[in-house]
């Protein structure tokens, strides 16, 4: 595909996306990051084997906070992915990926705007409630929402990183795109299991969303790199301009 507005370095890089991208991609990682409030704000829930998605439960003290993070970092991934498909040359392989980021993103708000009604692991009622399948349409439609967010999150991991890598773009995706990918793979395997043994759902939980927050740190690491790459060849093409003789 052709290039993007944003390609001001070497011809077969990738280009250079607005400051704002990378600061926006780190901030969404902290938002995505409120479980770790639990400590402070919600020290009741099980962190073992409790749902992350039951912080946000509509009943529970501080869901509003926990809420507001999932649907910060939704919107702010899609603002990411929008700049960056804008911006940065487009490839297949580089447009398949923001276009995932961006999925990732509408999923995060997805898990906002349709929360659990109540904690089934700290409310015996809620339990019966919910395998008598008597809740909400925005109860049982979260699981979808988690999953999908899970599942776009490891699309977009996977296709930068081939991306980088295929494209000799990106070190930093290149570098560590895979690994990430691979271990929130495992974790999302994990769940499986634990689901199935009813035990340590919450604590292998934790981890799945921790990588996702390394993920978007990660991507803004690349794209900070990239501006730094650019600023420096700048740098560098003026110094050799003032030392050649007129």
């Amino acid at each position: 595909m052709g290039s993007g507005h944003g390609s001001r370095t070497q011809p077969d890089g990738p280009g250079v996306a607005p400051a704002i991208a990378a600061i926006l991609a780190a901030v969404a990682g902290v938002t995505y990051g409120t479980f770790l409030l639990e400590h402070f704000l919600s020290p009741n829930l099980d962190g073992i084997n409790g749902y992350v998605s039951e912080l946000s439960a509509v009943d529970q003290p501080f869901h509003v906070i926990y809420s507001a993070g999932d649907l910060v970092t939704g919107v702010l991934s899609i603002v990411v992915a929008t700049i960056c498909l804008m911006t940065l040359r487009r490839r297949r392989w580089s447009v398949t990926g923001w276009i995932f980021f961006a999925a990732f993103g509408v999923c995060a708000i997805g898990d906002a705007v349709f929360p659990l009604d109540c904690a089934p692991s700290m409310e015996t009622g809620c339990a019966l409630r919910e395998r008598s399948e008597n809740v909400s349409f925005s109860h049982q439609f979260h699981s979808v929402t988690s999953t999908t967010v899970i599942v776009c999150g490891v699309l977009s991991m996977l296709t930068l990183s081939i991306a980088a890598r295929r494209y000799g773009w990106w070190p930093v995706l290149a570098r560590w795109g895979w690994p990430l990918a691979l271990a929130e793979t495992v974790f999302a395997l994990s769940t499986l299991l634990a689901m199935l043994l009813g035990r340590w759902l919450g604590i292998i939980q934790r981890f799945q969303i921790s990588v996702l927050c390394l993920w978007l740190f990660t991507i803004a690491w690349a794209l900070y790199a990239d501006r730094l790459k650019a600023r420096r060849a700048t740098t560098g093409k003026t110094a050799v301009r003032e030392k050649s003789p007129l």
